[in-house]
């Protein structure tokens, strides 16, 4: 097992990469809090997370809220003694062109996207340095390198890889490596909302032909979690089906 006796938060994790993420992890044998803003989702995550023999912590938390993030790391820590890695997952998207995107749009997607991936890795990192050990990995996009009616989702992605590289120089010191997935068009809850013609021109863009399984990006977080990448920081993976080679 990968993960064995390590402690694991994974943002988002109610839905989506977030949810294979953490099942995944489960079966390496770490522990695991599920945070998501949504209890429901989390909930069900958590009892299919037992069912795979894996010890879970529900945690509903709004990462925007350094107070409820701070109340999210410390009740990690009560629960299960330490805190070994972080995956920021969580994020949302609200798609408008530029000349007609809110002030509200704006903020909340670089709240949730950029602010929280910060707000989490700031909490997260304390305990880490403590330990002399840690893993956080960050989630950017493929979107990040520029999409017609995603202004505020490719800067906020865009702040993810260069916030991620900022924390690899600074938290290496204290054994802490800091890493970037950056996924493509993946299967998730949010690109079922696609419309058919949008997702069939988009596959026929993608050199692999296909959606990525949610999966497949749960098994790029455990790589960077796993010792097995001890030597890798401040790296942004483009797990996208090779679309990314077009840009």
């Amino acid at each position: 097992m990968r993960l064995k006796e390590r402690v694991a938060i994974v943002t988002g994790g109610g839905s989506g990469i977030g949810e294979a993420t953490v099942l995944r992890f489960v079966e390496e044998g770490a522990k695991v809090a599920i945070v998501d803003v949504v209890l429901e989702g989390a909930n069900r995550v958590a009892e299919a997370a037992k069912e795979k023999g894996g010890e879970v912590l529900v945690q509903q938390t709004n990462i925007c809220k350094k107070d409820e993030v701070d109340k999210m790391v410390a009740a990690t820590l009560d629960q299960f003694g330490k805190l070994d890695i972080l995956i920021n997952n969580a994020g949302i998207n609200r798609d408008a062109i530029a000349k007609k995107m809110t002030e509200e749009q704006w903020d909340q997607v670089m709240d949730v996207n950029l602010k929280g991936t910060f707000l989490c890795s700031q909490a997260a990192s304390i305990p880490m340095m403590e330990q002399n050990y840690g893993r956080i990995v960050n989630t950017a996009s493929i979107g990040a390198l520029g999409n017609i009616g995603q202004a505020n989702y490719a800067a906020s992605k865009a702040g993810v890889m260069g916030l991620t590289k900022t924390l690899a120089l600074e938290l290496a010191r204290y054994n802490i490596t800091v890493n970037c997935v950056s996924p493509g068009a993946t299967k998730t809850p949010m690109t079922a909302k696609m419309p058919p013609e949008f997702a069939e021109k988009l596959t026929k863009k993608i050199p692999l032909r296909r959606f990525a399984e949610a999966i497949e990006l749960a098994n790029a977080h455990l790589f960077f979690a796993s010792e097995e990448s001890s030597y890798v920081t401040g790296q942004i993976v483009f797990v996208d089906g090779g679309i990314s080679l077009g840009f």
